[in-house]
């Protein structure tokens, strides 16, 4: 059934590049590299050959654009890997260094527009149950606040995520080891995606990212955290540029608090089993059935 979807999507594709040229245009407005990414598959149809040309021209395109080499990797998910992530709220200041780590490691465009991937949600003390309540603003000259709680919130990397159901392009799925990610070359940002999502978990890029040369991170990966498109949708991945060499996401190693713990949900040993396994964790919004794989916990 997939095979004849993909396969009808190449028909109109190839249709639409045959009208361009009846009207001419395809030779003043589709270079052939233009018509290459225009053409490309969907990241999960690719063979071994098409990803390597693909990241050819996407290396030769940033290295233009952006006058900077970048190393684009496609490392696929490590067998018996299930990534999952620990919050522990007694520990979180609301310093935000997450959040800045996060936009440095991910090329995320600091100004017009501004864009982050996690939020921190200051609450009052015992209104953890009651986030209408939470700021998302907010500016003290010392953190953390007297008769304040900080609840950081990203993409909850579901088990089961309604943002994937409802993508009518299918530009975004759940990968082996419960990442869940997206294939910038193929979201039309319609923004189903964000309205599904219960967590907010998505930001949707409307301008060019501006990310100055010099705070470039130019070793990314192709579903991860490579410059995205204007008019695109792009999430928190835990990082799979790094997760998938053995190394942290980015805001776990940012945390001057210890605060944020991240390991493998199927090893018996790993840490987030044993807070799982001997502390009370709750998900958010878990009676969604989304299954998120991100627990928040009190450690203190």
């Amino acid at each position: 059934m997939a095979g004849n979807r993909y396969s009808r999507r190449d028909f109109i594709r190839m249709a639409s590049v045959a009208a361009l040229s009846g009207f001419g245009l395809s030779g003043v407005s589709c270079k052939k590299a233009d018509l290459e990414e225009f053409l490309q598959k969907h990241y999960l149809e690719m063979t071994e050959e098409d990803k390597k040309r693909t990241i050819k021209r996407l290396e030769e395109k940033y290295l233009k654009k952006y006058g900077k080499q970048f190393t684009i990797s496609t490392q696929g998910a490590k067998p018996g890997t299930l990534w999952g992530y620990g919050l522990d709220l007694s520990r979180c200041i609301g310093c935000r260094r997450c959040v800045y780590g996060c936009v440095k490691e991910n090329n995320h465009s600091r100004y017009n527009p501004q864009l982050h991937w996690i939020r921190v949600l200051r609450l009052p003390e015992g209104s953890l149950i009651n986030l209408e309540n939470a700021e998302h603003y907010y500016d003290p000259a010392l953190v953390p606040e007297p008769g304040y709680v900080y609840m950081p919130v990203q993409c909850q990397h579901c088990e089961n995520p309604p943002c994937v159901k409802v993508c009518p392009v299918h530009a975004t799925w759940k990968e082996p080891d419960g990442l869940v990610v997206v294939d910038y070359n193929w979201c039309i940002g319609c923004r189903y995606c964000i309205a599904a999502c219960p967590y907010k978990g998505r930001v949707f890029n409307w301008a060019e990212p501006n990310i100055p040369a010099e705070e470039l991170n130019t070793a990314v990966h192709y579903l991860g955290n490579r410059p995205r498109y204007k008019n695109v949708v792009d999430k928190c991945t835990f990082c799979v540029q790094r997760v998938r060499q053995g190394r942290y996401p980015a805001c776990v190693e940012a945390c001057p608090t210890g605060t944020r713990k991240f390991g493998n949900l199927l090893d018996p040993n790993s840490e987030i089993r044993y807070l799982i396994d001997h502390k009370r964790v709750f998900r958010m919004k878990e009676d969604l059935n989304t299954e998120p794989k991100f627990y928040y916990f009190f450690g203190l």
